[in-house]
């Protein structure tokens, strides 16, 4: 394909022995044969943007341009592009494909994401790949159909690259749990809200009688707000949302101004 991509970096949050990691790859190698993996040792979701600043970051190689990191997706980003690729920084970011979608309140939990933006801070265009899981429809399969990502990521992450990214812009893709062989459509979409909570937290005791606790997914669905990354999933669409770094709430800003005059 073309849009001038030489070299890819692929990250995750799943861990460097995850599936979706390997379709990541394989949607990558569409663009370029150049694709460096930089992934957690292990499973770090839910690191959101955290940097290990507390204690050392180990770097194991586990294959040709393949290497494993002690940290958090963060951290391999930043190994990536500030220590063993800085001569010659990746043209994109792909993190993903995340095991399960990253839609609505998601988008602040998730390590996919913060892998993403970490490649925005490096002025490097980044986008998250996860696959939605749909618990509800069938709870006895708790594996995500990442063909479905294989079969439409590259078309649609070509699209994007047709059009110049704002700095400090990044993607968030989602795909739909649907059969392979059923059509679906791209929708352009905003980050929801969800009006029901996703999380559970559950308290158990161990074999001492001591209290710990542990989250659990829920099965219930969210009323979706027309035009959200959550109504594009739920009915079985593909959702683009372009996210931006910059947290400044306009509106709340010039009211403020107003208010210390």
């Amino acid at each position: 394909m073309a849009h001038d991509i030489q070299r890819i970096l692929v990250t995750n949050d799943d861990g460097i022995d995850a599936p979706g990691l390997l379709s990541a790859v394989r949607i990558a190698k569409q663009f370029c044969d150049d694709v460096w993996v930089f992934a957690p040792s292990e499973e770090k979701s839910g690191a959101s943007h955290s940097i290990s600043l507390a204690h050392p970051m180990r770097l194991i190689e586990r294959g040709e341009k393949e290497f494993a990191i002690t940290g958090s997706p963060a951290d391999c980003v930043m190994v990536a592009t500030r220590a063993m690729l800085k001569d010659k920084l990746p043209d994109l970011v792909i993190s993903g494909v995340n095991f399960g979608q990253n839609i609505a309140e998601d988008v602040t939990y998730s390590g996919t994401v913060a892998g993403a933006k970490e490649g925005t801070v490096m002025g490097i265009r980044s986008i998250a790949l996860s696959q939605a899981l749909n618990l509800a429809a069938h709870p006895e399969d708790m594996m995500p159909r990442f063909e479905v990502s294989e079969k439409y990521a590259a078309e649609v992450i070509a699209k994007t690259l047709e059009l110049e990214w704002p700095s400090g812009m990044l993607m968030n893709i989602n795909f739909p749990d649907i059969d392979l062989d059923k059509d679906c459509d791209v929708q352009v979409t905003a980050q929801g809200r969800r009006d029901k909570m996703m999380l559970a937290l559950e308290e158990r005791r161990d074999p001492r009688n001591k209290p710990y606790f542990w989250y659990n997914f829920t099965r219930q669905l969210s009323t979706a707000t027309p035009g959200t990354d959550i109504e594009a999933i739920m009915q079985g669409h593909i959702s683009v949302t372009p996210l931006q770094m910059n947290h400044t709430h306009d509106d709340m800003k010039a009211e403020l101004e107003t208010l210390f005059e």
